[in-house]
């Protein structure tokens, strides 16, 4: 892999700051530790620093030629609420902290093509290096976007990686359209009459009602789908009652979808509240339904695809550019920074199964596979150089 030279020589610093990174989890929006060792960081090599957006975000800006033209490069910072079993001397130093999704992977891999390219400036207009906090869960990436990030600081594309455990490091997985699903998030409330458990005849059962709710759930997905699309409905929790002689006034039903298309995002939504309001009117019961849309569905541009696929080609070759990969059921909250800008999401080999980098991300067990740091960083600046190409 014709990994850049000057990246190769300074891996071992990066390797340096994942692992420091790593040792000092952060979950979202208190990244205050990592936005300030970014900061300091960027800052050293002689780029601008924005620091607030989404409370603890970084944008490091730096410019280079005449050129108009700019791009953006995100990386996420944040940890998840998750004791880490590892035992190596980087291990986490927080109690149910860990960077259990190689985040910590993420942020030094776009620390090392900002030193390289503030050392360099080869390229011919604008990078934003945005770092970007709590991408776990609370969709810390749509939070940039409405406090302004595209508007403060315009991009023409935007592009982002995540490591893949389960495909052998140094390879790439590119693909235009959906790459990664939605993420809503449901929770339904039946609400009937309670009774005593000898005498049903005298309420209206929620337990039972929320049974049939769920199945008929179930086939929204095999029914009112098309079979060539994909969407999951999963019911996660089922909350109702307080003992075994007392049927409840209330159950609440919770859990997620996913899909891969707006449209049928919007008919999950749709069908789920009346079919589960026709259900519950049959019986005499009323349901109140709260789902809100976490993340949408992560789709790439088609042109900003083959752009980061001939970057990534530069780098790992092109044979070890993977296009035919299945996309994922995850989420990823960058889907709201390419419903605002065009550009591409890649994923970058953590490592095989049985191998080094293997184990699925959000394990306690999972570390970040330090092999690929220059590839990743190498990948950045092949991506800006093609880009932002000097005359």
């Amino acid at each position: 892999m014709p990994i850049i030279n000057r990246i190769a020589e300074f891996h071992n610093e990066m390797t340096a700051w994942r692992r420091d990174i790593h040792a000092h989890p952060e979950t979202a929006f208190e990244e205050v530790r990592t936005a300030d060792f970014v900061a300091e960081k960027l800052e050293s090599f002689g780029i601008d620093v924005h620091r607030g957006l989404a409370k603890t975000g970084v944008v490091g800006t730096l410019k280079a030629g005449n050129g108009g033209k700019s791009i953006g490069l995100r990386a996420d910072m944040d940890a998840l609420d998750l004791q880490e079993l590892n035992t190596f001397d980087h291990k986490s130093t927080i109690d149910g902290k860990m960077h259990a999704c190689g985040h910590d992977g993420h942020t030094t891999m776009l620390l090392g093509a900002a030193k390289y390219l503030s050392e360099t400036k080869n390229f011919d207009g604008t990078v934003h290096f945005i770092f970007q906090p709590a991408e776990e869960n609370v969709a810390g990436g749509r939070v940039m976007v409405e406090e302004g990030l595209f508007e403060m600081f315009p991009v023409d594309g935007v592009y982002g990686i995540h490591n893949m455990p389960g495909i052998k490091a140094g390879k790439v997985v590119v693909r235009p359209g959906p790459m990664m699903a939605s993420a809503d998030f449901f929770e339904g409330t039946i609400t009937g009459v309670g009774a005593h458990g000898a005498m049903p005849h005298q309420g209206i059962d929620p337990v039972v009602i929320a049974s049939q709710i769920v199945l008929a759930w179930q086939s929204i997905v095999s029914r009112s789908t098309d079979p060539m699309e994909s969407a999951v409905i999963s019911v996660t929790q089922i909350h109702g009652g307080h003992t075994t002689n007392v049927i409840p006034e209330q159950v609440v039903l919770s859990g997620t979808t996913r899909a891969f298309l707006p449209e049928i995002q919007d008919m999950i939504e749709t069908r789920m509240k009346s079919m589960a309001e026709g259900i519950c009117a049959a019986h005499g019961a009323t349901f109140a339904f709260d789902y809100a849309r976490r993340y949408p569905p992560t789709i790439n541009t088609e042109k900003e695809t083959a752009i980061a696929a001939d970057a990534a080609a530069k780098v790992v070759g092109g044979d070890n550019v993977l296009h035919d990969e299945p996309p994922v059921m995850g989420a990823e909250d960058f889907a709201w920074m390419l419903r605002e800008r065009p550009g591409s999401y890649i994923w970058i080999g953590n490592g095989e199964a049985d191998q080094k980098g293997g184990c699925s991300v959000h394990n306690p067990k999972y570390d970040f596979n330090d092999d690929i740091l220059t590839v990743g960083a190498s990948y950045w600046a092949s991506l800006v150089h093609d880009v932002l190409t000097r005359d």
